[in-house]
């Protein structure tokens, strides 16, 4: 007979609630203070972020033995300790970044005169100007200013530090102008972009999972001083288990605004944290300040599945299957969701977000959600297959 003090013990544990999040554990782990003894390439910690002096370290870059000794302290720093860190100096080639901003206000203007583009997971349209897929657009526009760019050695060995060899990167610029108001605090992509609704479905190790997934990162393409607004973070913050269910909660954001650093960025000075640790760009109070930030969302090579599969043709060739099944009951409203699931794609990413902008929420409609709308609207298959190829044409490159 099932024991069902032990079965619900166990959901317990394996299953997070937003109910049980409870305050005085983040504050316990935010309470923790850093000690440079215990990371040897650092050169200061500031408001309990580690700092290190990029020019000093290029010779243990250049030694495999200290070059991997490096890394593990990163590694360690992101995962167990305060989860974030800047390397300062990162980029010493300033007019390389220069010419890069310049390509960059070049793309920004042609999509503001085309009205494409905007949108952003957390704050306010019109408060900055975004320029998704900066990676590709600038590889485009300027493959030998690309070349140099992302030749940096900090960059490469940050990221190997975090997700191992083979990591895909991914860039964002970011534009916060002169009165562009702070976002909600929040945590990162994977998780950080559902709600609590659907982050309670994904068991704790799934949680725990998904920050080693992606690594955050930013270079400074200005002078980002404390009045610009730069990062406001939340160090420690990463190694509550609980976290992207708290970070909606009330309690937890004013926790938050009382509590964040902020560090100032100099024009090719880097940052990188966990997405798990709680942060949030902040307020640009400058009166003239473009804080021009490019930001790196890299990912692990292992998140993705061992087979090629063409699903938007398997739901063409389900979904009338499907709608007769639903119209004559030979198939159950769960067994018809199931086979949803193993047919058709049910996250949103990735995609292109200047034509699939995460406007109105934090991510766009899948391809599982648009099968389900037109089996609950009774579209004729024509219907869907239009629509299909819309949702597939606005994911394209």
């Amino acid at each position: 007979m099932l024991n069902h003090s032990t079965a619900a013990a166990r959901t317990a544990r394996v299953y997070l609630k937003a109910e049980d999040c409870k305050l005085e554990d983040l504050a316990t782990l935010c309470s923790q203070k850093v000690s440079l003894a215990d990371y040897p390439f650092a050169a200061d910690v500031q408001k309990n972020v580690l700092i290190y002096d990029c020019p000093t370290l290029l010779p243990a870059l250049a030694d495999p033995s200290d070059r991997r000794a490096l890394m593990a302290e990163w590694a360690e720093a992101m995962l167990t300790g305060p989860g974030v860190l800047v390397l300062k100096g990162a980029e010493p080639d300033l007019s390389m970044i220069d010419a890069a901003s310049a390509i960059f206000w070049h793309l920004i203007e042609e999509q503001n005169r085309s009205g494409t583009g905007g949108g952003d997971h957390f704050a306010k349209p019109g408060a900055n100007d975004r320029l998704w897929n900066s990676l590709e657009k600038h590889c485009l526009a300027d493959p030998a200013n690309f070349a140099r760019y992302y030749a940096n050695p900090f960059l490469a060995a940050i990221s190997e530090a975090w997700l191992g060899p083979h990591y895909q990167i991914t860039a964002q610029l970011n534009v916060v102008n002169p009165g562009g108001a702070a976002q909600s605090p929040h945590r990162d992509y994977h998780l950080g972009f559902q709600s609590a609704a659907q982050i309670e479905r994904y068991p704790r190790h799934v949680q725990l999972l998904s920050p080693v997934l992606t690594l955050q990162g930013a270079i400074a393409h200005v002078d980002a001083t404390i009045e610009t607004g730069p990062t406001q973070l939340l160090p420690f913050s990463q190694a509550y288990d609980a976290g992207y269910l708290a970070m909606g909660r009330p309690d937890f954001r004013a926790y938050f605004l009382e509590n964040h650093v902020q560090l100032p960025l100099a024009k090719g000075d880097m940052l990188f944290f966990s997405p798990a640790l709680l942060h949030a760009a902040g307020t640009n109070r400058s009166a003239d300040i473009r804080r021009m930030v490019n930001l790196f969302q890299i990912s692990s090579a292992y998140g993705r599945a061992m087979e090629t599969v063409d699903r938007s043709r398997m739901v063409k060739a389900l979904y009338p299957t499907l709608r007769a099944a639903q119209r004559d009951g030979s198939l159950t409203e769960t067994q018809i969701a199931n086979a949803i699931a193993a047919s058709a794609e049910g996250y949103s990413f990735p995609t292109n977000l200047d034509r699939d902008p995460p406007l109105g929420g934090m991510a766009p409609k899948t391809q599982a959600a648009l099968m389900a709308e037109a089996l609950a609207a009774d579209w004729e298959p024509d219907q869907l297959i239009a629509a299909l190829d819309a949702q597939a044409e606005k994911k394209r490159s």
